[in-house]
């Protein structure tokens, strides 16, 4: 491992408040941020440990992940809104700004809708993924020439409010402990969406991430629906734990 502790003022330059607040939340003493390794700015620097902290899409930096999880532990840390607050800033920053809460409530399951992009990584020893349930404000400006399907309103920033409580996923079996019980020994999406109370899309991308880490199978149809089950051998043991760091 090549790193550089000097240059990275890069990894700084855009930086989102959200994406600023997590990393200066996560860090603990003895840390480096912001640090060059292997030709990629790495967030915090923790002994050999590279944690990367993603507020956005996974595709983003799978190419990044997936070449340093080769050859170093890497973590990723992903933030999901509990509970959110919409502040939305009159057009023309003229007027009072409004302030009202969001009825959605994020869960850690809906790490599924990301996880989509490499699922294959949480069963390399090198790689944990951890996700934290937040509190955060989402900001938003006025402009009548995008986000028509929001009426013209765009996110313009995120704040984080505080950290709810964290999970860290290492192996198939930790992720595969986000789905519940009550689901039957063989399953559909639907009996999937169901048992979670998610929407099927979600359970859809749940199916997804879980066959390509070989822990469920297809095994038949039912009807135009594919039909799985938990594949023969797969250690669904989890090694997950409640809270962080």
């Amino acid at each position: 491992m090549t790193t550089s502790p000097d240059s990275p003022t890069i990894g700084m330059l855009n930086e989102k408040p959200m994406h600023a607040a997590l990393k200066q939340w996560y860090a603990q003493p003895g840390d480096s941020v912001e640090v060059l390794v292997d030709g990629f700015v790495i967030d915090i620097l923790r002994g050999d440990l590279l944690v990367e902290i993603q507020t956005g899409n996974f595709s983003a930096i799978k190419e990044k992940l997936s070449t340093l999880v080769a050859t170093q532990p890497v973590r990723l840390v992903y933030p999901i809104p509990q509970e959110k607050w919409i502040i939305k800033i009159p057009p023309g920053g003229e007027g009072k700004a409004q302030r009202r809460k969001s009825p959605k409530r994020g869960g850690f399951e809906d790490v599924f809708k990301e996880l989509v992009s490499f699922p294959e990584l949480l069963p390399q020893p090198n790689f944990s993924l951890e996700v934290l349930l937040i509190q955060e404000e989402e900001v938003r400006r006025y402009d009548g020439r995008r986000a028509w399907r929001r009426r013209g309103w765009v996110t313009q920033e995120r704040r984080l409010l505080g950290v709810v409580s964290g999970r860290r996923f290492e192996t198939p079996g930790d992720i595969f402990s986000l789905i519940p019980d009550a689901v039957p020994e063989t399953f559909t999406t639907s009996d999937l969406a169901g048992a979670m109370k998610k929407p099927r899309r979600l359970a859809q991308q749940a199916a997804y991430c879980l066959r390509k880490m070989g822990v469920i199978t297809q095994v038949g149809k039912q009807g135009r629906s594919v039909l799985y089950a938990r594949a023969d051998g797969a250690d669904l043991t989890p090694r997950h734990y409640e809270g962080s760091t």
